[in-house]
């Protein structure tokens, strides 16, 4: 799957060095959002040890080293250690590749063992076509499909996917607080908002986030209130110095 393109309009308080606030898209927002469904162990490993708070990382670690002579013969480490995101939107699109090594999916296959003679295995259905059903232990190899919504209910889907309608713009608070985009009533009210002293302080910039910029996002949303700030302004610096030694 191809690297989704993202672009932020960042407006900068230049005397306090901060990031007041993001102009953004829907793939942006889709992307945060996207934050929430991902399980621990898929994102894990895009952190560095040493960059964690807390101790999640023990526990993938404890994983990856603990024998597989300890696990129930139906576990598969790899399904801890990496597992596969399912999403259902109610749309055809995929989920774009907003992070590296992660698989996504929309999910609209589900499946059941084939022993129909069985009640207890009717209660039990699986994203995996090799997972094990619980009740008679056979391979739940059988498809079903999932029942959608009337169409006549489901007009507003489209090919786009996502989380959030692409027909406005988005403000991003510094904080990651997301609310749909409206006009600033005044220079006044911008002003004592974010308690800018002086209107010629402020800047626009346009940035574009690479893989790199979106795992910097997922670990400070993690660690910070000011996650725009952390993750932009030094990048910003170090590419105005480079401007200037040349």
């Amino acid at each position: 799957m191809e690297e989704t393109i993202v672009s932020l309009k960042l407006l900068i308080d230049t005397e306090n060095q901060r990031v007041l606030y993001a102009e953004a898209g829907k793939d942006f927002i889709d992307f945060l959002f996207h934050i929430l469904v991902l399980p621990a162990g898929s994102y894990i490993p895009l952190l560095k040890k040493h960059e964690m708070v807390g101790s999640f990382h023990n526990i993938f670690e404890s994983v990856e080293n603990l024998s597989s002579s300890y696990l129930k013969p139906y576990v598969n480490k790899e399904t801890i250690l990496n597992p596969k995101v399912h999403i259902y939107d109610g749309t055809a699109g995929s989920v774009p590749r907003l992070l590296p090594n992660i698989e996504s999916s929309i999910s609209t296959k589900f499946y059941r063992c084939s022993n129909n003679y069985n009640l207890n295995c009717c209660k039990y259905v699986a994203y995996d076509f090799s997972s094990i059903c619980p009740s008679c232990r056979l391979v739940m190899s059988s498809e079903v499909s999932f029942v959608d919504l009337p169409s006549a209910m489901n007009m507003e889907s489209s090919s786009e996917g996502g989380y959030v309608k692409g027909l406005v713009s988005y403000m991003v608070m510094d904080d990651l607080e997301v609310k749909p985009m409206s006009i600033v009533s005044g220079t006044t009210t911008l002003l004592n908002r974010f308690n800018v002293k002086e209107i010629g302080a402020l800047e626009e910039k346009v940035v574009d986030l690479g893989m790199d910029e979106r795992v910097k996002l997922l670990k400070a949303s993690q660690q910070s209130k000011t996650v725009l700030t952390d993750v932009f302004l030094p990048r910003m610096e170090v590419e105005t110095g480079s401007e200037m030694a040349t």
